[in-house]
């Protein structure tokens, strides 16, 4: 057993951003306690106030390496494979693989392909947990760059057709509050232990109060394909700064929300912010043009858009986004916190950073450093 001391742990509040801890570490360097730093603990490793948190979980991440999640093959588990290694070296090692609004064939087809991934186990490889499924239950007025030719309204029979045998295997849904049947569909997702996210919903506040009260417990990328927050119409993010622990997914590239903005929300709800990354299958080419089932994406400065400029998504990693987070709102520690302990809390997961961090060996987790000249964070492996 040892001690490593002067540690900081990921939160949302300034107020104990600077908190010091001493982590207990067995023989085989998986933390055992977490207690606050004392002088009468010895000494014996001196991290200097660098953070150790959990590794990155994206909630919201499409494909990569040229994969895309809604429309995969079983010929493309070894570049599924691949794309877990990387996103492991980059410092995630859990997303739900997220399938956009698709056909009922390519839906099914992916959750099987997804299922036989899962089967693989590596200690250095991301883990495919369960499936966000954006879509197909989606406003036609907030269709963003979905195809809206394959959006139904919500129903038991249609939500059976889409995930019986694969019912354990989702772990969220975004779908829009106001479509007809939504509430009886979120009421069955709620009892198959899914998460269900407000999103390309045109909601107004009274209604998104209303879907929270029915369950409803996650915004999907805010701002975006939902009406914005108005003096007069707080609209569904404003409901969900307000009301309860409503998760707030936000994508922090500083194209899909500009960064004064992502600062202001920061400020108003640092406890809520779930960073996502939305990363598309072009993350990790360097294409600037590519093939997205029958459209054409232009790839530039690590956004994604269709040709007649209707953004999709990024290239951009999860931990690169919440470095540009804690930059722009400059709280580091939030930052961190949103990108590590918020999206598994998200998935009720646990309560507090001790949960993810108590138990899981050093090359588990990440410790992160402030260069004092540049301020930028760095990340690495723990161990």
């Amino acid at each position: 057993m040892h001690w490593i001391n002067n540690i900081r742990l990921p939160t949302p509040f300034t107020a104990n951003a600077d908190c010091c801890w001493s982590v207990l570490l067995d023989s085989r360097d998986i933390v055992r306690s977490i207690e606050p730093s004392s002088s009468s603990i010895d000494k014996e490793e001196n991290w200097h106030g660098d953070w150790l948190s959990p590794m990155g979980l994206d909630l919201q991440i499409n494909g990569g390496l040229g994969v895309s999640f809604n429309a995969l093959d079983r010929e493309d588990l070894p570049n599924i494979n691949k794309l877990l290694d990387r996103l492991w070296m980059e410092g995630v090692d859990e997303i739900c693989p997220t399938i956009v609004t698709c056909s009922l064939s390519s839906l099914r087809k992916s959750l099987g392909v997804l299922h036989q991934a899962r089967k693989r186990v590596s200690d250095k490889s991301c883990r495919l947990i369960g499936a966000h499924l954006e879509g197909p239950f989606l406003s036609r007025d907030y269709v963003g760059a979905h195809d809206s030719d394959f959006l139904i309204n919500p129903t038991l029979s249609s939500l059976h057709e889409r995930i019986q045998e694969f019912e354990t295997e989702i772990a969220i849904v975004t779908l829009a509050p106001e479509l007809l049947g939504s509430f009886e569909v979120v009421q069955k997702l709620i009892d198959l232990g899914v998460v269900v996210s407000l999103g390309h919903s045109g909601a107004d506040a009274e209604l998104s109060s209303l879907a929270f009260d029915h369950g409803v417990s996650m915004i999907t990328h805010a701002f975006n394909a939902m009406p914005g927050i108005h003096h007069r119409s707080p609209g569904p993010l404003g409901e969900a700064i307000a009301n309860g622990d409503i998760s707030i997914g936000l994508i922090a590239d500083g194209i899909h929300v500009h960064p004064k903005v992502l600062k202001i929300l920061q400020k108003l709800a640092p406890e809520k912010i779930v960073l996502v990354s939305d990363a598309l299958s072009p993350y990790g080419l360097a294409q600037e043009k590519f093939q997205w089932n029958d459209r054409s994406l232009i790839v530039k400065n690590n956004f994604c858009s269709l040709e007649d400029g209707t953004l999709v998504g990024t290239t951009l990693s999860l931990l690169a986004a919440c470095k540009r987070f804690a930059k722009w709102t400059n709280q580091n520690s939030a930052a961190i916190w949103s990108a590590t302990v918020a999206p598994r809390i998200a998935l009720n997961k646990g309560d507090t950073v001790q949960d993810f961090l108590v138990g899981k060996s050093l090359n588990q987790l990440l410790r992160w450093n402030l260069d004092i000249e540049s301020e930028e964070l760095t990340w690495n492996h723990a161990k």
